[in-house]
């Protein structure tokens, strides 16, 4: 079926997207200037250096390194880890390989392909009903099956975190490293403490849609000088401190331009606002939708300060319409007062705007089907979309099935949005 607006909701003549860059006048092009008046074009100069700092400090770490993008400072992270756990690999071999690592499954797959970049075997951890994000309780049910593992990559989900602290705690009691990638929780903190900042290694994103941006980028943040010092070399080929091209191990092309750094470093001054701005939208959604059968983001409001960069709908299991997926394509069949993901999509998109579907989980992706989940009631592979199967709940394919992203773009309108809130609530009609 296909959602049918009639015209009773008005195209926005404009798309309002999902989340766009939201620039400003002249601060962006300043230092990009800049780099272009000094021709500092390439991967050093003022620009970068500054970002390194002012990343380290909005982060509460002692030091970041500036890359082309936050896979790259992820891939480093590993590779950082793998060395220190398990010592420098042969030439041609992986710093994790054949070593199982335990990866947040509700997430984009840039957090764990680094891993299968340097030899390692994703086991996901399911996730936690309260936050969306990895669950503490499976995790420590993983080391008890596993406890020869000893490193963690775990996510931040939509700016919202869950119990990172947990999540650092459960790993040093088993000896075990934790990577964070906080590519979309910048600003955001657990315990008055900043995301990027519980991890061993950390990354975050300034990618085209994350809360500031420099159109890509990112950056690796650590307490150890030792790591940022490697990580620098390593993202410029790895060369040697010698007159030729002297090169000793394996190095890459990762370093991030300082044209690039230019628009970064004007960002900056505009995170705790673009951080309010994507509060309220969330607070206008959770109010607009408070009489529907939906759940916005959960979070432990004690405990977390999120940067809200998207805010997400959960539909409570009795008010879903029958909906069922393909790899590629959804159907459903609409009921009334009750409604599902593809339906709200179908109406947001009938109205020219953007959403999308919740992350869907690593261990229903067709290339990782076959590695291990852990939940907080078993393990197993799922070969299916159920989110029961063989008495194992699977927390992170039930929220897929159930969950919305909706458009959250910090330059949309009051009108704008009410305007889609209405959409939304069309679909319980």
């Amino acid at each position: 079926m296909t959602f049918i607006n009639n015209g009773r909701f008005e195209k926005f003549p404009n798309k309002v997207w999902l989340a766009s860059p939201t620039m400003h006048d002249g601060a962006e092009m300043k230092y990009v200037k800049e780099a272009y008046d000094t021709n500092w074009m390439s991967t050093v100069g003022a620009n970068i250096n500054e970002v390194e700092k002012v990343a380290a400090e909005k982060s509460g770490v002692k030091y970041a390194v500036a890359l082309s993008c936050c896979t790259a400072a992820l891939h480093l992270c590993v590779k950082f880890a793998g060395e220190k756990l398990y010592g420098k690999p042969e030439i041609g071999h992986g710093a994790v390989e054949g070593k199982r690592v335990f990866c947040s499954d509700m997430t984009f797959d840039a957090t764990l392909n680094p891993v299968v970049y340097e030899g390692g075997i994703p086991v996901f951890i399911d996730t936690e009903r309260d936050s969306w994000n990895m669950d503490p309780v499976a995790l420590e049910k993983a080391f008890e099956m596993y406890p020869e593992v000893k490193l963690v990559v775990s996510a931040e989900l939509y700016g919202f975190s869950g119990d990172i602290k947990k999540i650092k705690e459960i790993c040093e009691k088993h000896g075990a490293l934790l990577i964070e990638d906080a590519a979309e929780a910048m600003g955001a903190t657990w315990d008055g403490k900043q995301c990027g900042s519980y991890g061993d290694y950390a990354a975050v994103s300034y990618n085209g849609n994350k809360i500031i941006t420099g159109s890509s980028g990112g950056c690796l943040l650590t307490n150890d000088l030792e790591v940022a010092n490697k990580a620098r070399k390593w993202s410029t080929q790895a060369r040697e401190a010698a007159a030729w091209y002297q090169h000793e191990e394996v190095g890459y092309n990762y370093r991030m331009s300082n044209v690039i750094a230019g628009v970064i470093r004007g960002q900056y001054d505009y995170l705790e606002e673009h951080i309010a701005q994507k509060k309220v939208v969330y607070e206008r959604y959770k109010k607009g939708l408070k009489d529907l059968p939906i759940q916005m983001n959960p979070f432990d409001e004690k405990r977390c300060e999120p940067n809200y960069w998207l805010s997400a709908l959960i539909i409570d299991k009795d008010a879903m319409c029958k909906q069922v997926r393909s790899g590629t394509e959804a159907i459903y069949i609409p009921e009334k007062e009750k409604s599902c993901p593809t339906e709200i999509l179908e109406a947001i998109s009938s109205i020219n705007a953007e959403g999308r579907p919740i992350w869907k989980p690593m261990h229903m992706q067709p290339m990782y089907r076959m590695n291990e989940f852990v939940t907080v009631s078993g393990s197993g592979r799922a070969k299916t979309n159920a989110y029961i199967e063989g008495g194992i709940e699977d927390v992170g394919a039930d929220i897929f099935q159930r969950g919305v992203c909706l458009p959250s773009d910090n330059k949309m309108t009051a009108e704008q949005q009410d305007r889609i809130i209405e959409v939304i609530k069309a679909c319980f009609e």
